[in-house]
């Protein structure tokens, strides 16, 4: 398969052509593992070894059935068939609960783990999934669109992580999120390390081949093979770190054998093999539940809140809690009156969730007023932007205003 490459005479033309990617990034086709598409190049102190998880919850997550109103008559006048009742609501104080299938929200909430910010949304809200999240990813307003990520641009010109080989990892096998875009440097996507470990071994003349390339000097003017040379050499540093995290020993903790628990795992492995990484990445897809949502969303919540506990409680069992912060956001949150088909369309604002040994645990900011509504639709009263600009200040100790392209008022999210 490789005759043509490894003979004699390889080209410049042709390491460029196997290794150059999308325009999303650098990529090694099928025949390296995506984790070559790194580069070494970001910010962040050593004195601060802070990390950042994020987990997105694709699809616009029904805010109103996580964090259940249940004192609120309205909430029942319009949710008729799909309210949680009172009885079934996890108490989180007199007013509000989490949605039954959230056990694993409600023991972090105990453990003084699980921050919940309400009415978390943004102005002049878009019920386009696309354009909604690319807000969320990017930090911009509705009238710009730059493309560059919030955390792309932390990484890439923030005062943090000179030190990190690799700076970010995205896991699992969906498009890299835009959140982790930057205007020089490309994060990694691994679909897992077992994959990873497979490919990485399976022709060395090929890997000794590409490493000879990438060591060798290039004219200047030669920006793309520039490019590609500085992605790989960073990438190969990224390669050696993650074998040895597969020579480390499982965690501790059984997660549940769900699509995020195993990813929750993975983050929890680079963590724990001390990976030289501030921002981990992942996704939960399907809460776009316009018809019969009452199974399906008790299904994602159960996921949601196994896996998030399962990893926070290994966390605490390494002793990283308090170093580790871990975000769910979704793009938007659901309209407050149940569609006919026994689920719920497009809305806007909803709770964002923070977990980890650092966070103020509790409730934060009112629960949205459901007589107070704009077209059918919750009115939102704190910026995700300044959740956004909360981690970047108290979080990462960064000036978040050159990140987010305006000043946001930080909240008082962290103990």
């Amino acid at each position: 398969m490789f005759k043509n490459i490894i003979q004699k005479g390889f080209s410049r033309r042709q390491f460029v052509n196997l290794t150059a990617g999308s325009a999303a990034g650098i990529g090694f086709s099928q025949m390296v593992p995506s984790v070559f598409a790194a580069t070494g190049h970001a910010t962040l102190p050593k004195s601060n070894d802070r990390i950042l998880v994020v987990v997105q919850l694709s699809g616009g997550n029904d805010g109103l059935n996580t964090v259940v109103p249940y004192a609120d008559d309205h909430y029942y006048k319009n949710r008729f068939s799909l309210a949680i009742e009172k009885p079934a609501a996890r108490k989180i104080n007199d007013q509000i609960g989490f949605h039954p299938s959230l056990n694993g929200f409600s023991s972090l909430l105990e453990s003084n783990q699980l921050a919940v910010v309400q009415g978390v949304g943004y102005p002049n809200p878009n019920r386009s999934h696309f354009e909604s999240m690319d807000l969320w990813h990017t930090a911009h307003l509705n009238e710009e669109r730059i493309p560059q990520g919030w955390l792309g641009r932390f990484l890439e010109n923030g005062e943090m992580a000179k030190s990190l080989d690799v700076p970010a990892i995205h896991f699992g096998s969906e498009k890299q999120p835009l959140a982790l875009a930057a205007e020089k440097s490309a994060f990694p996507s691994i679909r897992s390390i077992e994959q990873f470990r497979l490919k990485l071994g399976r022709n060395k003349a090929l890997r000794k081949l590409i490493e000879s390339n990438v060591a060798e000097k290039r004219k200047e003017d030669d920006e793309l093979l520039s490019f590609v040379q500085a992605t790989a050499n960073s990438a190969f540093k990224a390669g050696a770190r993650v074998e040895e995290v597969l020579k480390k020993k499982t965690t501790a903790e059984t997660y549940p054998s769900t699509q995020l628990g195993r990813k929750l795992q993975t983050v929890s492995k680079m963590i724990s093999a001390e990976m030289p990484t501030a921002v981990y990445y992942v996704t939960l897809d399907g809460f776009d539940t316009h018809a019969n949502q009452g199974e399906a969303h008790a299904g994602l919540l159960s996921q949601l809140g196994d896996a998030v506990s399962t990893f926070m409680n290994d966390m605490t069992k390494q002793g990283n809690d308090k170093r580790v912060l871990l975000l769910s956001f979704s793009e938007f949150g659901r309209r407050v009156r149940q569609n006919a088909s026994q689920g719920t369309d497009h809305g806007t604002a909803g709770p964002v969730f923070l977990a980890g040994g650092g966070v103020k645990s509790g409730p934060h900011g009112k629960h949205p007023r459901l007589d107070d509504l704009v077209d059918g639709d919750l009115l939102f009263h704190t910026d995700y932007r300044q959740v956004y600009a909360t981690i970047l200040e108290k979080w990462f100790a960064t000036d978040s205003k050159s990140i987010l392209g305006g000043q946001y008022k930080s909240l008082d999210l962290f103990s």
